[in-house]
């Protein structure tokens, strides 16, 4: 897959394109991917996504802005993993706002990109005001000589497959609803960085992991699997301020590996959630919160072997 930071001045090729933010590239996302990258097999043309670095929420009310459920090197890797050929990457500024519904079609859309074939979700805004939409399109079609089409909702159990229904999901501590509507695990994934090394002294060492958000989309404490250290490893994770430790501490991302013990500072690792074990909590000293880590990991190794079976358990301790 190739990234392109911005839109082209002029296009070099025609493209069939989507256009979208894709937090979580979820089912709803994935189908839309799948419908586009089939029509551009058709026509033989590149399948390209067109995205936007900030959020436009983020621009325009940071301090509201939600919990994004996959930072940007996230989402690209899960792009590339649809199938996906090109992604343009527009950031979100004060000029790309104040473009005008019919200025974006002309200037980012056939001019930028090339627009040959445009798919786009049933309910796409854009442009200044949020002015623009699907008949605006359509009739700029005729003008430009490109197809508009527009792909409806993604319903699953009578609800509707969003980022906001994910968010509210995790939120509520529910990884199984977030885990059905993302088709995966929802994980975060970042580089193993040098911690306070709490954790070591109290007897249970944490990989602090960089997550690099302004806000997480969830708490407490999970049973995690663990990818990027050469096999899958099973874990106990807390995501969250710390609030024993001290007040107004920036939340964090830890987890204790099971039955491991190596220098992993620098690796770049997925952090997947499985289980919401509890809430996060402050407690009256560190030896009560040594206490409840010991439960926290005894519970996440009864976890998994009840999900996944004593002998593949040991037999995975073993390799």
């Amino acid at each position: 897959m190739i990234i392109y930071r911005g839109i082209p001045h002029q296009a070099q090729f025609a493209t069939v394109l989507t256009i979208g933010n894709f937090d979580g590239v979820h089912l709803g996302h994935r189908a839309m991917l799948e419908r586009l990258i089939a029509k551009a097999r058709q026509v033989a043309m590149p399948a390209a996504v067109l995205t936007f670095e900030p959020h436009p929420r983020e621009y325009f009310a940071p301090a509201s802005a939600p919990a994004r459920l996959t930072r940007l090197r996230e989402k690209l890797e899960l792009l590339a993993e649809c199938g996906v050929d090109q992604v343009y990457v527009c950031r979100f500024n004060a000029r790309l706002a104040s473009l005008s519904a019919d200025e974006f079609i002309e200037q980012v859309l056939v001019r930028g990109l090339g627009v040959r074939h445009l798919l786009i979700g049933d309910d796409f805004r854009f442009g200044k005001g949020r002015s623009g939409d699907f008949a605006l399109l359509q009739q700029a079609g005729g003008t430009h000589r490109f197809v508009v089409e527009a792909m409806n909702t993604i319903a699953m159990d009578g609800e509707r497959v969003s980022s906001s229904s994910i968010r509210a999901a995790l939120a509520s501590g529910n990884l199984i609803r977030a885990e059905h509507f993302l088709g995966r695990p929802f994980f975060m994934s970042g580089r193993v960085i040098h911690g306070d090394k709490i954790g070591r002294t109290l007897g249970y060492p944490t990989a602090n992991i960089q997550h690099a958000r302004a806000r997480l989309p969830l708490s407490g404490i999970y049973a995690v699997t663990v990818d990027g250290l050469g096999k899958t490893l099973c874990g106990a994770a807390s995501v969250g301020v710390r609030p024993t430790i001290a007040e107004g501490l920036t939340p964090v991302l830890e987890v204790h590996l099971l039955d491991f013990d190596r220098d992993i500072y620098g690796a770049h690792v997925h952090v997947n959630f499985h289980h919401r074990l509890r809430d996060e909590a402050k407690f009256a000293s560190l030896d009560a919160l040594k206490a409840q880590i010991a439960r926290d990991v005894e519970e996440t190794r009864n976890y998994f072997l009840n999900a996944r079976g004593a002998d593949e358990w040991r037999k995975e301790l073993d390799e």
